[in-house]
């Protein structure tokens, strides 16, 4: 006979030792891949729950993809920092989490004074076995340089 699975309990937040940091159900985070030579996928957290010991804490994670990444690839308006937010979702383990980032808004994106490691944006949701995109165009900005400062 199969064993019974252990009942899990949710848990509101839950800190990741490893890095010292408390995670709670919608953060974004930076999740450990497979291969190490690839970057690490970002996920927001939709849930967390713990077995009833509470040693063994998992995740449920919805990916953001990558334009490349995607059905179709990278192309010449996406923005270096873009993700997608997709409709795959996957239960892992809380210890592949390295580190919490923030996925902006496009708009919110665009007035930060300055982008860090860890900051991207997203504009656009993605349906991971379609390749549809919601919405599906923006506008794109033709933006003019004027001028410009060489530092040497």
């Amino acid at each position: 006979m199969a064993k019974a699975k252990a009942p899990r309990r949710p848990l509101e937040s839950c800190t990741i030792k490893h890095i010292n940091k408390t995670i709670n159900a919608g953060d974004c985070v930076l999740m450990r891949p497979a291969d190490q030579s690839n970057p690490q996928y970002v996920a927001r957290i939709e849930r967390i729950d713990a077995d009833a010991r509470g040693g063994n804490v998992k995740v449920l994670a919805r990916w953001y993809y990558r334009p490349e990444e995607s059905i179709g690839g990278r192309r010449q308006f996406h923005g270096s920092k873009e993700l997608f937010l997709s409709d795959h979702y996957d239960v892992q383990s809380a210890d592949t989490i390295e580190g919490k980032c923030t996925v902006h808004s496009f708009k919110s994106y665009t007035k930060l004074d300055a982008v860090g490691n860890d900051d991207f944006f997203c504009r656009f949701e993605y349906n991971s076995s379609t390749g549809a995109f919601n919405p599906d165009r923006v506008a794109v900005v033709k933006i003019a340089v004027t001028g410009f400062i060489l530092l040497v």
